[in-house]
Parts: structure tokens; C-alpha cells; sequence
């Protein structure tokens, strides 16, 4: 089992309390100056030596606290920015930079042609606002055929273009007189900020699981994430002999898409990662709904900070249902919104539902109905 980072124990290079630091610093002092005269010295509170000590002793502890953060940059743990991409290089992992969304578009044309035509590469589609979608090559529509549909990518860089469910993309930007309607047939996925530290951090400590192809466990999870840094939760099993079933959630709970799950599958068989009697199988977790109904109450005494408490306490409601749906195989859990209510400022809450029910590990329990009434003071 590969451990945590986390569970390594904490470290420091050099001794940071300010008292030991300055307590030294007397004693070296005091011995020094016996040594020079012979005449026992003590430097008491107050004394005008003791006081230039001290500010010495300040710059001392910054100047230790900056050689413990540099030595910490050599140990995963602790590293970042740069310095984990230095980390990273001794085992080729490498940082993802910002890469654009993309989606499946569905021209449909407004009659038949009687020749072939072109959707020239560069054509924009819109959900509307700043964001477009363009196509990616020239893509020819065959005479006599009423719709074609391929990938569009978002000009902008980045999470920006992700979200957009079906249908929500239907601005043809550039017209074509042939062209009809546009509309996306998925969700709009794929686009990513630069890579964080953590998930690059993560990546680095599973980098050893891929120096050689998928078999375990872990060199799966490994290659799986290193596919993209949306993803957030893999589940590795083996249901039957030689078959691999690979279960993943994106970041914030969001199910991948089919293009998505095609793409990484594609990824995975690769001859270089794929054993050859592996049979690799890539899926979302099957969804378990649950419903949610609650009731709040805030105390009297809360009367003045009445509506931040209330936008505080539904923010952790909506926290809560991210998190529940963030995990496979993470059980429906009410005491965990009970938590989270009270955290966030409320006197109690009635929490019909949802009641404790278990997931299986192949399962992700997302939201159904959502109720969250608001009780008043008390």
C-alpha cells in the first residue's frame, strides 16, 4: 500500500524557538566575556546588551526560518512552485499547463446539398457572452446528408469553457447561408487551469507506479491521472480475470463525459501502458440519488448578522452536497450536513432527509430533490 504524505512525520532542518535561540545567544555572551576578563557577567532584563541580543535574535530566527523552508524544498512534502516541478523531473512528471474545452457540435443544415460543402476550421459557435467555440479543421458535409457533428475547442484557455450542458451552445457566430442550427450534444469538458501543487505533488508520489506498464492497482490510478488533472477520484477493480473496470469522478464530483471516457480509455490501452491480456473497461461510478430536505434555525441573539448567517449556512449546504458526490463509495452521511450546518452558525437543524444509506465502492450518491427552508430565529 503506498503511504500518504501525509502520514510522513513532520520535519525541521534547524531549531526555530525564538526563547532557545536568545537563551544561547546570552550564554555565548556571558562565556565569552569571562573568557576575555575573567569577570562573571550576567545580562539581566533591561540590560542594554541583553536588549541588542534580542533584536539579533529576531534576525536570526528569520534567517533560520529561511534556511528550513529551503532545505523543506528538497523533500515532496513541503516542496512547491518550481521547486516541485524540480522534484518532478527526476521522475519525467511534468506539470499540465492550461489546455481549452472541448465539445461535440452538431451542425444541422437547413436543407440538402446537392455537393458536398465545407465548415471551414476556425467557425465559431457561442453559448453567448465572451466564449467561443471554433471548429477545429475544415469538416466536409456530404451532399444529401442534414447534420454533421465532430469536436469544437473553446478559444479560451482553462475551466472557463466547461459546464455547458446540451443544447446551451447554439450560437452559429460566423453564419454559413446552409447552416440552420447549431447545438452541443455533451457537456462542454476537457479545459483546465495550470496544474496546482497538490495534484501535481500527488502525481509525483504515484510517478513510481508507471515506470513500467499498468498491472497494479496503483500504476493504473498513476496513468489514469496522468491522463488529466480534472480527474479527482479513481477506483480500481477487477471484476473477473483480465478484466480491468476503472471507475473515475472529476473535480468537484462532475461525471465525465462520453468523449471524455473515450479519450482516456484510448490513453490507458496504449501498448506502452496496457499489458496485453488486460481488458480495460473506463466508466463513470453508477449514480445513487438521495434527496435532501432541511430545515434551519438561527438564534435571537444572531438577529444583526441574520442574512450572512443564512447565505453562510446554505453555502455549507451546497458544500455538503459537493462533497458527498466528490468521493466512490462514499456513504450517504447526514450527520456530515448536521456538522457542517452547525459549523456554519445555525442553532439546530431538522434534517428529514437524507438518512444514513451505504454505497457500494462502485457507486457516487449525487443529489435528487433539495428542500432548505429557512426556520427563523429562536
Amino acid at each position: 500500500m503506498t503511504l500518504k504524505l501525509s502520514d510522513l512525520p513532520e520535519v525541521s532542518f534547524v531549531e526555530k524557538d525564538i526563547n532557545q535561540i536568545l537563551n544561547d545567544m546570552i550564554r555565548g555572551y556571558e562565556q565569552a566575556y569571562f573568557e576575555q576578563t575573567g569577570v562573571r557577567k550576567i545580562l539581566r532584563p533591561g540590560d542594554p546588551i541583553r536588549i541588542f541580543l534580542y533584536s539579533q535574535a529576531l534576525r536570526e530566527l528569520q534567517l533560520r526560518v529561511i534556511i528550513d523552508d529551503s532545505a523543506k524544498q528538497n523533500l515532496l512534502k513541503y516542496s512547491r512552485g518550481d521547486f516541485l516541478e524540480g522534484l518532478g523531473a527526476f521522475s519525467r512528471t511534468n506539470r499540465f499547463d492550461a489546455t481549452a474545452s472541448r465539445v461535440r457540435t452538431k451542425f444541422n443544415l437547413s436543407e440538402a446539398r446537392p455537393v458536398d460543402e465545407t465548415i471551414p476550421q476556425g467557425t465559431r459557435v457561442s453559448p453567448g457572452g465572451d466564449i467561443y467555440f471554433a471548429v477545429m479543421e475544415d469538416t466536409v458535409v456530404p451532399a444529401g446528408q442534414m447534420s454533421v457533428e465532430f469536436l469544437t475547442e473553446c478559444l479560451q484557455v482553462g475551466v472557463v469553457g466547461n459546464g455547458f450542458t446540451p443544447g446551451q451552445i447554439n450560437i452559429l457566430v460566423d453564419p454559413l447561408p446552409w447552416i440552420a442550427t447549431v447545438e452541443n450534444t455533451e457537456e462542454s469538458l476537457g479545459g483546465i487551469d495550470r496544474e496546482g501543487d497538490d495534484s501535481f505533488r500527488d502525481r509525483i508520489h504515484l510517478a513510481p507506479e508507471g515506470f513500467s506498464v499498468a498491472g497494479p492497482t496503483g500504476a493504473y490510478e498513476y496513468f489514469t491521472r496522468e491522463y488529466s488533472p480534472l480527474v479527482e477520484d479513481v477506483l480500481i477493480t477487477s471484476p473477473s480475470a483480465g478484466v480491468v473496470d476503472i471507475r473515475l469522478l472529476l473535480k468537484d464530483g462532475d461525471l465525465p463525459t462520453q468523449t471524455f471516457l473515450e479519450g482516456i480509455n484510448v490513453y490507458l490501452s496504449d501498448k506502452e501502458r496496457r499489458p496485453l491480456t488486460d481488458n480495460v473497461l473506463v466508466n463513470a461510478p453508477i449514480t445513487v440519488s438521495y434527496n435532501l430536505d432541511v430545515t434551519y434555525y438561527i438564534r435571537s441573539d444572531d438577529s444583526l448578522t441574520e442574512t450572512e448567517l443564512k447565505a453562510q449556512i446554505e453555502a455549507a449546504i451546497d458544500e455538503y452536497i459537493t462533497w458527498q458526490r466528490s468521493k466512490i463509495g462514499r456513504d450517504v452521511n447526514p450527520s456530515e450536513l448536521m456538522a457542517r450546518i452547525i459549523l456554519a452558525g445555525a442553532k439546530r437543524a431538522d434534517v428529514v432527509s437524507p438518512i444514513f444509506a451505504t454505497i457500494a465502492e462502485n457507486e457516487v450518491a449525487v443529489i435528487g430533490t433539495k428542500t432548505v427552508i429557512y426556520g427563523g430565529l429562536e
